[in-house]
């Protein structure tokens, strides 16, 4: 998954960063309002962890302007304020989840995933396409039942396909979604077309139809 962690206080910001990298999520964050304004201005995400108060502004205002336009992301607001109506102003606002803060890590990490599956699958566990089938709580992927070993990014690339079904990816997409602000640091983008040529061989005889090249655009994963 790729985050990103809006949260002013930096000791708590980087506590979620490093315990949430730890299951190979891309963690992105942002310290102030404004710094989390220009990343949402820039780049697409799965999951935002939003403090209700930013520094240089309300988490709120972020919240509006995420739902204004129609952003996929999943929102879990963060927040030391325990009120009632705090709560039900981001909710009612589009937010999919509310932690109170002191909380523990583990629960962060289960409502995150918890409100991926409610957002993107449906609220099952386990994602299937055609012959290939996901468990997205124990990370291993089956072939006509047959378990499959996956690297990390070959794992978090085929998410990704399967989420945008039928959409062009664009190799800088795909790379930003994958190593997320240290992609800039890549000379090129022969690490994915590598990743999706070894992620179109264990897939096996369908992985060349479900991947297909669009000259000059891009990839798109569908089933043809």
């Amino acid at each position: 998954m790729k985050l990103l962690i809006a949260e002013d206080e930096i000791e708590l910001q980087q506590t979620i960063t490093r315990y949430l990298k730890q299951d190979g999520n891309v963690c992105e964050v942002a310290s102030d309002y404004y710094e989390a304004l220009e990343k949402l201005d820039i780049y697409d995400y799965d999951v935002i962890i939003l403090d209700i108060n930013l520094v240089t502004g309300s988490g709120l205002d972020l919240l509006r302007k995420i739902k204004k336009e129609h952003k996929k992301a999943a929102i879990i607001i963060v927040s030391a304020n325990n009120s009632l109506e705090d709560k039900l102003s981001g909710l009612d606002l589009g937010a999919d989840d509310y932690i109170t803060k002191p909380f523990d890590l583990a629960e962060l990490n289960s409502r995150i995933k918890a409100v991926l599956r409610r957002g993107k699958f449906g609220g099952e566990d386990v994602i299937t396409f055609n012959e290939i089938k996901i468990n997205t709580l124990t990370r291993l992927v089956y072939i006509n039942d047959r378990t499959v070993a996956l690297t990390r990014k070959e794992y978090d690339l085929l998410i990704f396909f399967i989420t945008n079904q039928a959409r062009v990816l664009s190799r800088e997409i795909i790379a930003e979604h994958l190593w997320g602000d240290d992609s800039d640091l890549l000379n090129n983008f022969d690490f994915v077309y590598v990743h999706i040529t070894n992620l179109r061989k264990k897939i096996g005889v369908n992985g060349p139809k479900y991947i297909t090249s669009v000259y000059g655009s891009g990839y798109r994963f569908m089933d043809e």
